[in-house]
């Protein structure tokens, strides 16, 4: 385990005021505020941000739902390849922004300046590559992610589209983690917000207006996705935040190697997110047609929005996680773990008793058809089951992840929509039909929680085990 040591601050005041009653720096707000209350701060603004990210794909499905179920699936199709393009942005986000933290947290301010401008400089060449070789490539794409003869237009015309948007896309996600590594969660959140209002007051506009179709849709997206890039790109130069410089670009083995090995982690995640959706795309084709593809997709929309929330937390928890893991103050670590498993696991108990009771309500407001409602209904009502299983699950990845912990990170990451999903989802509806395809989300995150907690308590002891050290050490 890496060792930063503490920094000389730790002998100021312990509420982290300094004796004025405020936070004199970053630093020691993110040090010596305690831990629930400043955790609380940072989800607000995190949770908000994330759950933006869920309304940019649920309101292109909410409007798209009112043309057609081909429509419909159509869009639900490009899901894995926006998701492969929000798994590259967090990867060099997540994986530039949890080094930046621990530098700040070390008091390395150099490296975490030419961290950041090396995951932001990375993520505009892949997102070049992606909108090139995408739209070369459009078809056979199209054809893989399980598009048939009523549904390869839309999805083309839709794709095409979103792969123009790329760049912009995985840019602004790299600006919005690095923000809130920092604590700047606020403004992170602004920025999100302002492509969030500019997408959903196209949709209807471009689709109906203009009758425009799934092409307005998508223009609505990158649309949205841009303004995101401008209004962040503009905060990451404001206050205390890292300027974003050229001269600090280091596009090499040191700097890209962190970003790989914090970053694998969402990476894997979101990546696999994407293959576990073509999977389940193909198989609900396979054994339901569109009404199975069309109702899975909003299911799939619908629980990102949760997911989206307590994603948000965990990452609220992740600038706390790695500035004192930085500093060493390896209680905080603990102390702000279990805080955030606790009241997520209470939180996503709600949202499972509310998606139990309202299930059929829930798919009626994307797309009133009998057929995906009642498919949509059942998947729903399964995953809810398991739903609050999932605080344990993301929250241990983003600790594992915040304190470089890679290996076990990426396995924990790897498990819901990788490990365990894929071979389920290849399995189950062999054996249930369209029932096993509904019911694999909910079987891989029962199996995914097992394997989290013995990841999870291995470092927790770890951690523990070091803090007691270094409190002998004092003694």
């Amino acid at each position: 385990m890496r060792h930063y040591g503490r920094n000389s601050t730790s002998t100021q005041k312990s509420d982290g005021t300094g004796g004025s009653g405020r936070p004199k720096n970053r630093y020691d707000y993110l040090t010596r505020t305690p831990v629930p209350p400043l955790i609380s701060r940072l989800a607000v603004p995190t949770v908000l941000s994330m759950l933006v990210t869920g309304i940019y794909n649920a309101a292109d499905t909410f409007f798209v739902g009112r043309i057609s179920t081909q429509a419909t699936a159509a869009v639900g199709l490009v899901f894995s390849v926006m998701a492969v393009i929000q798994a590259v942005g967090f990867f060099c986000g997540q994986g530039s922004g949890s080094y930046i933290s621990r530098m700040l947290g070390a008091g390395k301010n150099q490296q975490a300046g030419e961290a950041a401008a090396t995951g932001f400089a990375l993520s505009l060449i892949l997102g070049v590559i992606f909108a090139i070789c995408g739209n070369i490539f459009a078809y056979p794409l199209g054809s893989a992610l399980g598009a048939g003869r009523t549904t390869m237009h839309d999805t083309l015309v839709y794709m095409r589209i979103i792969l123009i948007g790329a760049p912009f896309t995985m840019a602004q996600f790299v600006i919005n983690n690095q923000l809130r590594f920092q604590g700047s969660a606020v403004y992170a959140m602004v920025g999100l917000l302002a492509g969030a209002v500019i997408n959903i007051a196209l949709d209807p506009v471009l689709i109906f207006g203009f009758h425009m179709g799934v092409a307005g849709a998508a223009i609505a997206t990158v649309a949205g996705q841009f303004i995101s890039f401008v209004v962040l790109l503009i905060g990451s130069g404001k206050g205390d935040n890292i300027h974003l410089k050229l001269s600090n670009v280091r596009l090499n083995r040191y700097y890209l190697m962190e970003i790989v090995n914090s970053g694998s982690p969402a990476l894997f995640r979101q990546g696999l997110a994407a293959v576990a959706t073509l999977l389940l795309n193909q198989s609900a084709g396979r054994v339901g047609g569109d009404a199975a593809i069309a109702g899975m997709s909003v299911v799939t929309r619908v629980l990102m929005l949760l997911s989206s929330a307590m994603i948000g937390f965990g990452q609220g928890y992740q600038p706390v996680c790695g500035f004192n893991y930085g500093a060493g103050l390896y209680g905080r670590v603990r102390e702000g773990y279990f805080f955030c498993v606790k009241y997520g696991t209470i939180l996503l108990s709600c949202a499972s008793c509310l998606c139990l009771a309202f299930a059929p309500h829930i798919i009626r407001f994307f797309r009133d058809d009998p057929d995906v409602i009642e498919i949509g209904s059942v998947a729903l009502r399964a995953q809810a089951v398991s739903l609050p299983l999932m605080a344990t699950i993301v929250i241990t990845n983003m600790m594992l992840q915040s304190i470089g912990s890679g290996l076990k990170a990426s396995i924990a990451s790897s498990a819901r929509n990788g490990i365990f999903f894929i071979p389920l989802i290849l399995i189950l509806p062999g054996f249930l039909g369209l029932f096993g395809v509904e019911i694999t989300q909910a079987a891989a995150d029962v199996l995914s929680f097992l394997l989290t907690i013995p990841l999870a308590a291995s470092e927790l002891r770890k951690i523990k085990t070091t803090d007691e050290g270094d409190k002998n050490d004092y003694k």
